[in-house]
């Protein structure tokens, strides 16, 4: 949020004006639809998360009011990429379409590009490098080029219906995984994976197919980027389909030729928003991700904005970029240091520093304190956030008291902030214990073989701090709380019939019910 000095009024008091702003335009957001209110970063019926870059023309979010109130990005407590090397991922069976001639070496050459300047200050990668996450890392100019990866495997049947070859969101990641997993690559918030697929291979999010790449007949986006949970493993990737000389994507200023609409079509934007925020929504977003990332924040169809002043013209074609010698034009990245868009920074100044204590929960009441935290010139603004599901709290005093709405283990992030926007965020964690005896009330699968060894989702409430779970009166193998409303249990070995699957905690142990039934089978 951007507080203008010249204005009358204490920094507190025009904090409490946007907070009664801020409860309207959340209300005219919820109103709208979730959907429609997370038109930039998405979150699909399956669970996952994508942020992607809309194209023009598209349905957008309700960007002004947000944009007003919070300009700046605030820090969620996820990682960032503290370095990355990225990879091309041609996916490019025996039949499909071809890739213009030079598109392929023309993006390859741009990923090298961008290697040879790392750790300069002459193009936006050097923008995204302010921003850190709470194990002190910073999404550092530290770029390196990991290789072209040429996948001939066929693609799978259509799994969307809005074009001739169209694949959805899963069989993308499907392949990805399946392709680096057998082929010993990295699967890391240090490594990036760019899906470039050719000219008439469309995808959607979903099967039902309402959003999809702009070749495709319900088009909404250009290119987007999320991360493959793997366990201790992640794999970062950004899709970007073909989309050059596409007006939806593309402004046609190519400098080196039809390779630069893949860079201006989604690349950079996608690559500075995966390190600033590798696992969208958990980093650094504005507002809690309604507003979006950093490069949606200057993806705003304006050009002046959007790319700032050209720094010439070669063959016709404006560029703004000079990487390795070479001309590039392509989006800003925002800048919280400037409060603008930015082609390139030269950082100044010196950091905040942001720290906070916490005082023991009292029921669900918890109260925090960030004055150790300092910045140039005193402290400007903290923002804090909580990931149970409330909003972002916007203040100008270093002490707050937040009532989390579920039991759980919580993590709660603070951003500091200069006068002249120059931020720091960190997160810790805190556990809010559950009053009341655990619930069951849904197993996946029901049943299993009495050799036990079925990995099985116990879905509830008050699982925090479960101490057991029992298959009847054998415990399971092991098990693990994934949150406060789940659990996944490990079967053991039984004699075959039904029995029911209890959790215990300090706080007592479910009652069975229907609900909770396991069935040991011979097969």
């Amino acid at each position: 949020m951007e507080l203008a000095r010249s204005r009358t009024g204490t920094v507190g008091s025009r904090l409490a004006r946007r907070g009664a702003l801020l409860a309207l335009v959340v209300g005219m957001m919820l109103a709208a639809g979730a959907q429609s209110a997370s038109a930039v970063i998405i979150h699909l019926r399956n669970g996952r998360t994508l942020s992607y870059q809309s194209l023009r023309g598209a349905a957008a979010a309700p960007r002004v009011g947000l944009d007003e109130l919070f300009s700046n990005l605030d820090y969620n407590g996820g990682p960032v990429m503290a370095s990355n090397t990225n990879y091309t991922f041609y996916w490019d069976p025996a039949g499909a379409p071809a890739y213009p001639a030079g598109y392929q070496s023309g993006v390859n050459r741009y990923l090298e590009d961008l290697a040879h300047d790392s750790g300069g200050r002459e193009n936006v990668d050097s923008v995204s490098a302010q921003y850190n996450d709470a194990a002190g890392e910073y999404a550092n100019y530290e770029s390196h080029f990991g290789g072209a990866i040429l996948d001939t495997n066929p693609y799978p049947a259509n799994g969307c219906k809005e074009a001739t070859i169209c694949l959805t969101d899963g069989q993308l990641r499907a392949e990805l995984t399946s392709y680096l997993t057998a082929h010993g690559y990295p699967r890391d918030l240090a490594h990036e994976y760019f899906i470039l697929t050719p000219p008439g291979v469309e995808d959607c999010f979903e099967k039902a197919g309402r959003e999809c790449s702009v070749g495709a007949r319900h088009s909404s986006y250009c290119a987007y980027h999320s991360n493959i949970a793997l366990g201790a493993e992640e794999i970062i990737y950004s899709n970007d389909p073909y989309v050059s000389e596409n007006p939806g994507c593309d402004d046609g200023n190519h400098p080196n030729g039809v390779s630069d609409g893949a860079l201006e079509g989604g690349l950079s934007h996608e690559h500075n928003e995966s390190i600033t925020d590798p696992e969208p929504n958990n980093a650094w977003t504005d507002f809690g991700g309604s507003g979006g990332e950093n490069g949606d924040k200057c993806r705003v169809f304006e050009e002046e904005k959007e790319f700032g002043t050209p720094l010439g013209t070669v063959g016709g074609a404006r560029y703004n970029q000079v990487i390795n010698g070479h001309f590039y034009w392509y989006q800003q990245e925002w800048s919280n240091q400037t409060n603008q868009c930015l082609q390139r920074l030269s950082f100044s100044g010196t950091k905040p520093t942001a720290t906070f204590t916490s005082t023991p929960p009292a029921g669900a009441e918890v109260s925090f304190d960030a004055t150790g935290s300092t910045a140039e010139g005193g402290v400007f603004r903290y923002n804090w956030q909580f990931n149970d599901g409330s909003f972002p709290t916007e203040t100008a005093s270093p002490t707050v008291t937040h009532t989390f709405l579920a039991p759980g283990t919580h993590s709660v992030a603070l951003t500091v902030f200069a006068s002249n926007g120059t931020s720091t965020g960190t997160a810790r964690t805190v556990t809010i214990a559950g009053s009341s005896a655990p619930v069951v009330g849904a197993l996946a699968p029901k049943s299993g073989t009495m050799a036990g060894g079925t990995t099985v989702t116990i879905a509830g409430s008050g699982f925090t701090e479960a101490t057991a779970v029992k298959f009847g009166s054998l415990a399971a193998s092991e098990f693990t709380v994934q949150s406060d409303a789940s659990i996944t249990a490990v079967s053991p070995a039984a004699a075959k019939g039904k029995v029911d699957v209890t959790v215990t905690t300090p706080h007592g142990t479910s009652a069975v019910s229907k609900a909770d039934r396991f069935k040991f089978k011979r097969k």
